[in-house]
């Protein structure tokens, strides 16, 4: 299977037999843009042949042109959520997102607190994402697109790993490229004890994730003031 970046026109190659079967992304190993695939049963079904057409029948009077309150077409389930986003922000007040703080994945069971804490990440700055499919962001992460991510340490239904357990199985460099914030009913917001018991950057209390603005952007800084010296360090070994 293959498929054009839609960036830098790079063609992008997957062995078949490591194609799943359901719609899965990758990163351009070029320029790091995000690119879909449909998986095997989408593509298996775009290449079936099209049935042949129907026998022609007797011509009839034309159908009556569709009304103003004619159905609209179907959208994508990607453009709904986007959509529900961009009209919880003009609700709720929040600026939409400019991806100037990178991009942050927000993964919680409970939408209400999600919907909170994404719309801290807004106002900060980061470009949000919500994912239902724990398996997809736990690729995305090990591929390095996001530099942020809210999770839980609640277990999944059906034994399936969560996000958080998927973390502990990343290599070391990576893992230290990703700022983690746990929510929950169960933490004290800011507490240092909580966040170095459960190997994170942060944890915050669910009634503060709405308004925990000033206390991401500190814990941030100081991270990444932390990490300066051995970023710099790596980028010149990497350089050679």
């Amino acid at each position: 299977m293959q498929a054009p970046c839609p960036n830098c026109q790079h063609t992008i190659r997957i062995d078949d037999a490591k194609v799943p079967e359901r719609a899965f992304s990758v990163k351009c190993p070029k320029c790091q843009t995000v690119v879909k695939f449909p998986g095997k049963a989408a593509a298996a079904a775009a290449a079936a042949p099209a049935p042949p057409p129907p026998a022609a029948e007797p011509a009839e009077a034309p159908p009556p042109a569709p009304t103003a309150t004619a159905a609209a077409p179907a959208i994508g389930l990607d453009e709904m959520k986007a959509q529900m986003m961009a009209q919880l922000r003009r609700e709720m007040g929040a600026p939409a997102a400019t991806g100037n703080a990178g991009r942050a994945l927000v993964a919680l069971p409970d939408r209400g607190q999600a919907g909170a804490i994404t719309m801290t990440l807004n106002r900060l700055g980061y470009a949000v994402e919500t994912l239902d499919d724990y398996d997809e962001g736990g690729r995305l992460l090990e591929q390095g697109v996001y530099n942020l991510l809210v999770t839980s340490r609640q277990p999944l239904a059906g034994g399936k790993e969560s996000l958080y357990q998927r973390l502990g199985r990343l290599q070391p460099d990576a893992r230290r490229r990703i700022f983690v914030l746990l929510v929950g009913d169960e933490y004290k917001t800011g507490d240092g004890t909580q966040a170095f018991t459960c190997y994170v950057d942060l944890v915050v209390a669910a009634r503060d994730a709405a308004n925990c603005d000033a206390l991401v952007r500190g814990v941030v800084g100081e991270r990444q003031r932390m990490y300066q010296a051995f970023n710099e360090a790596k980028r010149r070994y990497d350089e050679g």
